[in-house]
This record gives structure tokens, sequence and C-alpha cells, in this order.
């Protein structure tokens, strides 16, 4: 493939993707009513005074969806896969970079 036609590709569907974002942007009212939330959310918690946004006194600070859903072994399992993925990505990354750089 020739690359004009690599980067007109990737022009067309970055092209395609924009505008599937700004039509479900502006259908669904665009930003205010997620700003409002925000808002909302934001002074309901200065209002309450929750406290720190992270203390290490009270554990891990989960979701209160997780925490009260009992959730919490498979978030826990969760967490564990993505540091193993994450340590056997950076094992097999030095494993390869160690090879032959004359081969790039």
């Amino acid at each position: 493939m020739q690359r004009w036609k690599q980067y007109g590709s990737m022009a067309g569907l970055l092209a395609v993707c924009f505008a599937a974002g700004l039509w479900g942007f502006r259908s669904t009212g665009g930003a205010l009513p997620w700003a409002k939330r925000s808002a909302q959310a934001l002074q309901r918690g200065v209002q309450q005074s929750g406290g720190d946004l992270v203390n290490f006194g009270r554990g891990i600070v989960v979701a209160g969806p997780i925490r009260k859903g009992g959730l919490m072994l498979e978030f826990g399992g969760l967490v564990a896969l993505l540091a193993i993925v994450a340590v056997g990505l950076y094992v097999y990354a030095d494993r390869l970079g160690d090879g032959d750089q004359t081969a790039r």
C-alpha cells in the first residue's frame, strides 16, 4: 500500500470519528448537562465537607458503587490482573530490547 493511501485512509477515518463524536455531542445536548451535574456534585461535596481526598488511615479508597455492590473481590482481581500484565509487558520489552539492534 502506498504511503499517500495510508495517510488518506487515516485522515478519512479520523474525519468520520470526529463527525460521529460531534454528532453525538450535539444530539445529547453538549457538555451543559454534564457540567451542571459536576457543579452540583462539587458543591454538595464542599457543603458536606467530605474531608481528605486520600486518607491512608482508612485503607484503600474505592468508589461507593464498587464497595456497596459487593464487588471488592472482582475489583481486586482486576487490579491484580492488570498489574501482572503490566509487569509481563515490562519484562517482555526489556528482553526484546536486549536483542540485536542492527536488525532494526
